[in-house]
Formats: structure tokens, C-alpha cells, sequence
């Protein structure tokens, strides 16, 4: 096996492992996002088979082959998304426990370093399917919100990621800080920390800088970004507080889940 594509694979596995995640991947002829027969039904097998009783969330991940340009192959990826999300919503699949789904676009590599190069192309022809068990995060800590919550729970969501070095909230974080609003609505009781993250500073610093701001309180300043997004959402002030954490609480599963924010519960 090519060495990149060792690497890629190793990544990928680790990531899962880390958070005991189950996964399945379909794959799809080149330049198109609907399933062959074969692929189709590895897919319902695979459906038919979760439990969703047992699952806390299902994200879905699509990706190209490197041909083509950017633009194009990113919305191609989206689209191959977007079949295997309406396939699991036409077999009776709870939409809300779809928490993530993200077309990526294309798997860059070197041709003239691969070895089998078809081979690796339609690998790369993708959508993966991860399943994330109830509490896989430890007792006390979820990847999203509950209909319960005791005191003390801790809740970080793979969706609100931010770029190195800034504070911005992504389209993708917006989306589910939306949903997130939707449900503090209903649940007006509970009240929350939001606590801010960031990835890749000395450890002689207690922060990063933020580079819209030039400040040194980066992780400050995501917290308070959600802070006053939410906000903007009428989700009263008074359920929420925010604070900086820095660098003090790296998960371990790369650098880009270091560059997140966390809810701490702190009344239900």
C-alpha cells in the first residue's frame, strides 16, 4: 500500500477508534453521485442494521477523486452526501440524530508516486458513514444536546470548529448553532458555560492570538462568539456565561477538534 495512502487510512482509523466510532463506506463510479446496485445495497444492509437506541449520532462524510477542479468536485462531494443521507431518511432513519453532514471535495494526491492509481481513485470515490455510540465520550460528556442533562455535563460539538488563529464562525458551525437554539428554546431551563478552545500554542502560553483582533485571548473570543450568536438566536443571556480555557484541554484527536468550544452544564 503507497505510503500516503497508509497515512490517510492510519488517520482516518485513529480518529475513529479515539471515539469508538462505527463505520461503513460506499462507493461511487467517477463523476457521479448516484449508487450503483451493488453499492446500493451494502448500503441498506448497513442501515438495517443500527440501532438508533444505541447511537448518540450518525455523520456522514463525502470526497472525490483528485481529477477535476475544485469548485466542482466539492459540490459533487456534497451531492453524494446528500444521497446517502435522503437513503437513510427513506428507511425511516431519525433525521435528528444526523448531526454532521460534510461533502469534502477532493482527495489530493501525487499520481506518479501511486503504484495502483485506478485503484486508489475509486477509493477515493466516497462517502463514509460514522456511528457514534451513546456516552462513547465518557460518563458526562456528549457530542450533542440531550432531552436531559445532569449538572457538571460537558457537551462539545464536532460541527463548531474554527480556523487557525480566528474566532469567525463557520457556515457549518452557524448551522448547527442553530439547531442547538431550537432545542435551548424548548428547553428554557437549562443553563450553560461556554467554554473556548484552541490548538498549537507554546505551553508557556496560556492563549492563542486572534488574529482578526491581534489580541492574545483567542479562545476568549470563539466562546464569546458563540455567546453572541446565540444571543442573536434570543436565547436569553442570563442562562449563559462564557470564558477562555486556552490550551489547557486538548482532546488528543488532532488539532482541528482542539480548535472547538464546549457547553458546561451548570443548571438543568
Amino acid at each position: 500500500m503507497p505510503k500516503l495512502f497508509q497515512l490517510v487510512v492510519l488517520l482516518l482509523f485513529g480518529m475513529v477508534s479515539a471515539q469508538q466510532k462505527k463505520i461503513e463506506t460506499v462507493y461511487f463510479e467517477f463523476d457521479k453521485y448516484t449508487l450503483e446496485k451493488d453499492q446500493l445495497q451494502i448500503a441498506l444492509d448497513y442501515i438495517k442494521k443500527i440501532d438508533t437506541s444505541k447511537i448518540e449520532s450518525v455523520q456522514i462524510y463525502g470526497y472525490c477523486d483528485d481529477r477535476g477542479n475544485h469548485d466542482y468536485n466539492y459540490k459533487l462531494s456534497e451531492k453524494r452526501v446528500s444521497t446517502v443521507r435522503n437513503l437513510l431518511l427513506s428507511q425511516g432513519f431519525n433525521k435528528n440524530k444526523i448531526l454532521i453532514i460534510e461533502g469534502r471535495g477532493r482527495v489530493l494526491i501525487k499520481p506518479d508516486t501511486i503504484e495502483d492509481l485506478d485503484k486508489i481513485r475509486s477509493q477515493n470515490r466516497r462517502v463514509d458513514m460514522m456511528l457514534v455510540p451513546k456516552n462513547s465520550f465518557g460518563n458526562g460528556i456528549y457530542n450533542s444536546l440531550q432531552d436531559h442533562h445532569d449538572v457538571g455535563d460537558r457537551i462539545y460539538f464536532e460541527t463548531i470548529l474554527f480556523p487557525l488563529g480566528s474566532s469567525q464562525l463557520t457556515p457549518a458551525s452557524r448551522k448547527e448553532l442553530d439547531k442547538i437554539a431550537a432545542i435551548l428554546t424548548k428547553n428554557n431551563r437549562l443553563e450553560f458555560e461556554i467554554r473556548g478552545h484552541v490548538c498549537c500554542t507554546p505551553s508557556h502560553f496560556h492563549d492563542a492570538i486572534d488574529k482578526a483582533t491581534k489580541e492574545r485571548k483567542l479562545s476568549v473570543n470563539r466562546a464569546k462568539a458563540v455567546f453572541r450568536y446565540l444571543m442573536s438566536k434570543k436565547i436569553n443571556s442570563l442562562r449563559m456565561s462564557y470564558k477562555g480555557c486556552g490550551n489547557k484541554f486538548p482532546l488528543g484527536q488532532g488539532d482541528a477538534m482542539d480548535r472547538r468550544v464546549e457547553f458546561l452544564i451548570t443548571k438543568n
